[in-house]
């Protein structure tokens, strides 16, 4: 076998499953980290391990799309609101309107893509930093949400009368098998579908080559300005997905549904490996971001630690992430 010729190799190859082992880490200690029920590992029960997806499913199907985005070099602060949206809008088409659930689903996705493509465009083609489009989108979508429904959370009742949605769409709140929650097999679909694309599209090359050296990419032919749109409203069209997913686990659409999101998923990015400053990351890597964030959020609580210092744990895993990019790139 062909030895590294230099430590930038090196690091590269171990950079390259860090958030694997960290992942791997984390599992361990949970295990043993974890309460004992008569003699049963509680944090092991199918039980639990089936909480766990369930509940990273949302951030997980968003930091997907928000991978994209950082790979190119942006950020987008807006899919925490898109996903309150496009809840809202779920739950007001099925039970205010009587749209079944096909029309439904696809008016709201079509309605995340749109909301994407312009921030996409007032990126590319304004030259406004994404910072400051998103920013504005957040605000932009809380509105919009908030004067749909009025202010209000939409409650979702399933049946076949008015002011009922279609019992169908209580799936989501369900399991395969009993074992497997519906949310997180799509997860699990679009994680795939997202390493793939990522792997072996000219697409994703685009991407990395903007990321890495946007005037360079821009001299060598790639379409900036279509590939910044098309990443923003994938990434659009993932926090709607997130958005009729998390209206069906909760059986409600709110306007403040989704607060804080978009920074649960730039964390699981981060702790996945990919630079803030584009060009360099992967997606395994932010399904193991988004796995371990979930993992610790879950045997945090099991072992009822006090939510505060939850939140300065789960902050300091993710300024050492930061900090481990950093290391990277002076090996480099």
């Amino acid at each position: 076998m062909r030895r590294p010729r230099s430590r930038r190799e090196l690091a590269d190859r171990l950079f390259a499953v860090q958030s694997l082992f960290a992942l791997l880490v984390i599992f361990v200690v949970a295990i043993l980290a974890s309460p004992r029920r008569d003699g049963e590992i509680l944090f092991l029960t199918a039980g639990n391990l089936g909480n766990i997806v369930r509940a990273v499913s949302e951030i997980g199907i968003i930091a997907i799309g928000m991978t994209f985005v950082v790979l190119l070099g942006g950020i987008d602060l807006s899919v925490g609101a898109i996903l309150g949206l496009s809840a809202v809008g779920t739950a007001t088409l099925m039970v205010d309107s009587g749209l079944g659930i096909l029309p439904a689903v696809a008016a709201v996705l079509a309605i995340g893509v749109l909301f994407g493509a312009l921030q996409g465009y007032a990126v590319a083609r304004l030259g406004i930093q994404s910072f400051i489009v998103t920013l504005a989108g957040l605000q932009v979508a809380r509105g919009i949400a908030r004067i749909w429904s009025g202010g209000l959370g939409i409650p979702i009742a399933y049946g076949d009368g008015p002011q009922e949605a279609p019992p169908a769409f209580e799936l989501l709140n369900g399991s395969i098998n009993g074992v497997f929650p519906v949310p997180a097999v799509l997860f699990v679909l679009i994680g795939v579908a997202a390493v793939v694309v990522l792997r072996t599209t000219a697409f994703a090359r685009h991407v990395y080559a903007i990321g890495g050296n946007e005037k360079a990419a821009r001299l060598s032919g790639v379409p900036v300005t279509r590939v910044k749109v098309a990443v923003f409203a994938v990434a659009g069209l993932l926090a709607a997905v997130a958005g009729v997913v998390h209206a069906g686990q909760l059986n409600q659409g709110s306007p403040n549904d989704g607060a804080g999101y978009e920074l649960d998923a730039i964390a699981a990015v981060v702790i996945g490996g990919t630079s803030l400053a584009g060009g360099s990351g992967s997606m395994g890597g932010t399904l193991a971001g988004a796995l371990l964030l979930g993992i610790l959020n879950n045997i945090l609580a099991l072992n009822n630690i006090d939510a505060n210092v939850q939140l300065l744990i789960k902050g300091l895993v993710i300024v050492l992430a930061a900090a481990l990019q950093k290391l990277r790139r002076g090996i480099a």
